[in-house]
C-alpha cells in the first residue's frame, strides 16, 4: 500500500510539473544556470557566486538552503520537502520570476533527494560544481555507494556544452566525471588540477591563497573554506568573468549567515555558530578553530543530532565532538518527534572512557547555551553547531522560535 502511495504521488508530481512547464514553457533555457552539489559547501558556494555575479553587476538569481534570491529580492528559504532543492513545479514558478526580472545567471544548489525524485528534469544547466561527499542521508540511501550514484546523477544529465568541475582532493573526485558528457575540470590544493590552489597564510582573520599562482585574500576563515573560494573561482574562469575584479570582490565578501559566524565578547571569548550538523561538517568546523586558534583556551562545544534523520551519524558525530573539545556539551538540535534523551544516547554509545570525562549532557538548547556562556573564559572559544542560519527548533512536532546566535548574544548583552 505504501509503494501504492509513493507511486501515485509520483505521478501526481510529475503530472503537475508537465502542466506547469506547458503553462511557462521551460524559462530555465533563458538562463545560465549553474548546480551545486556535494556533502558539505553546497550553500556557501551557491552564495557565493551569486555575491559575486551581483557584485559583477549582473542580474542573478539564488537557490539555497539559507534563502532564495532574485538580484537584492529576498524570496524566503525554500526547504520544501527533504534536501535543499525545491519540487519542479516551484523550481519552473522560480525560474519564470527570474526571466521576468532580468536574471541571467542563476546558482543553485542540487541535493541528492532532488536528484533521486527527478525534481531537477528539464533544467538547462550551464555547470555543475562537485565539493565532497561524505556520510550523510543514510536514512534515505541505503549506504554510501547509492548517495555517490544520486550525486553522480547530477552530472550525467549535463550537456556536452555545460562544465563539470569537481573536487580532486575528494575520494569521490575523478569517480563522479567518469562517463558524462559535460566537458571535465578538477580543483584541488593537494593534486594535480585544471585549478590549483595554494594556502599562504591561515588565520583567524581570513586566508592568503594563491589560485593558478594569482593571489587571492579572503575574509572567510578555515581550510574547508580555501576549498569553498578554490570551487567558486574556478567556476567564474570557467563562466568568463573577468578575474581581478572576482579577486577584488572576494577580497571583502562575507560567507552566508551561520556558517562561521563569529563575534569576541567583552570578556575575550570568542564565539563561534555554524550550520554543521553533518560529521564532516563538523570535523571541518573543529580542524578550522585549531588552525587558527592562537591562545592556550579551551574549546566548548555545544551541538546535538536531529530527530528523524539519519542515527546512524549519531555516535560519530558524538565521538567527534568529544575529541575535538575540552568540554563537550550534548543537546537537543531539532529532535522532531524522538525523545532528545535517546539522540543523546545515541551520541554516547561510541565514547570511551577519557571522552565521558568531557562529555556534560543537558537536551533543552538554550540552558546549554547558557551553560557554555558560564564556564568559558577569557581566551577560550565556545562552538554552537548544527542549526547555524536557523531560527526554529522542532520539538514533538511543533516549531517554535530558536535562534543560536541570538540567544549567544543576549547571554553576553
Amino acid at each position: 500500500m505504501l509503494n501504492f502511495t509513493k507511486k501515485l504521488k509520483t505521478i501526481w508530481w510529475r503530472t503537475k510539473s508537465f502542466v506547469v512547464r506547458c503553462y511557462y514553457g521551460n524559462p530555465s533555457k533563458k538562463l545560465k544556470i549553474v548546480g551545486v552539489t556535494g556533502t558539505s559547501g553546497k550553500t556557501t558556494t551557491a552564495t557565493l557566486l551569486y555575491r559575486i555575479a551581483l557584485g559583477l553587476g549582473y542580474k542573478v538569481g539564488l537557490i539555497s538552503t539559507v534563502e532564495n534570491m532574485i538580484n537584492d529580492e529576498k524570496l524566503g528559504a525554500n526547504n520544501i520537502g527533504p534536501g535543499t532543492t525545491p519540487d519542479s513545479v516551484t523550481l519552473t514558478k522560480i525560474f519564470k520570476k527570474m526571466v521576468d526580472a532580468g536574471c541571467e545567471y542563476v546558482f543553485m544548489e542540487v541535493s541528492s533527494h532532488s536528484v533521486m525524485q527527478r525534481r531537477i528534469v528539464g533544467i538547462n544547466f550551464a555547470g555543475g560544481v562537485f565539493t565532497n561527499l561524505s556520510q550523510d542521508h543514510l536514512d534515505y540511501h541505503k549506504d554510501m555507494q547509492d548517495y555517490f550514484q544520486a550525486k553522480k546523477g547530477f552530472f550525467k544529465i549535463l550537456s556536452p556544452c555545460a562544465f563539470a568541475l569537481s573536487n580532486a582532493d575528494d575520494v569521490y573526485g575523478n569517480k563522479i566525471l567518469e562517463g558524462i558528457n559535460a566537458r571535465k575540470f578538477l580543483y584541488g590544493f593537494n593534486t594535480n588540477a585544471d585549478f590549483k590552489g595554494e594556502i599562504v597564510k591561515l588565520d583567524f582573520f581570513g586566508l592568503e591563497l594563491k589560485f593558478n599562482q594569482k593571489p587571492v585574500k579572503s575574509k572567510l576563515i578555515g581550510k574547508f573554506n580555501a576549498y569553498n573560494l578554490l570551487a567558486v573561482w574556478s567556476a567564474c574562469s570557467l563562466l568568463g568573468f573577468e578575474t581581478n575584479k572576482v579577486n577584488k570582490i572576494i577580497e571583502n565578501i562575507q560567507p552566508p549567515r551561520g556558517r562561521f559566524e563569529h563575534f569576541t565578547s567583552k570578556s575575550g571569548v570568542v564565539v563561534i555558530v555554524d550550520y554543521a550538523h553533518k560529521p564532516d561538517a563538523l570535523e571541518k568546523i573543529f580542524s578550522a578553530i585549531k588552525e587558527t586558534k592562537t591562545t592556550s583556551g579551551k574549546i566548548i562545544s555545544v551541538f546535538g543530532c536531529g530527530g528523524d534523520r539519519d542515527p546512524f551519524k549519531r555516535p560519530v558525530m558524538g565521538k567527534i565532538g568529544a575529541i575535538n573539545s575540552d568540554i563537550a556539551i550534548f543537546t537537543s538540535d531539532n529532535p522532531r518527534s524522538e525523545d532528545p534523551d535517546k539522540i543523546i544516547a545515541q551520541m554516547k554509545t561510541n565514547l570511551s572512557a577519557k571522552d565521558m570525562v568531557k562529555v556534560r549532557t543537558i537536551p533543552n538548547r538554550r540552558e546549554a547555551i547558557l551553560e557554555a556562556v558560564k564556564i568559558a573564559q577569557s581566551g577560550d572559544i565556545v562552538l554552537v553547531a548544527g542549526k547555524g542560519h536557523e531560527d526554529y527548533q522542532i520539538i514533538k512536532g511543533v516549531k517554535s522560535h530558536f535562534d543560536d546566535m541570538e540567544e549567544l548574544k543576549k547571554a553576553y548583552k
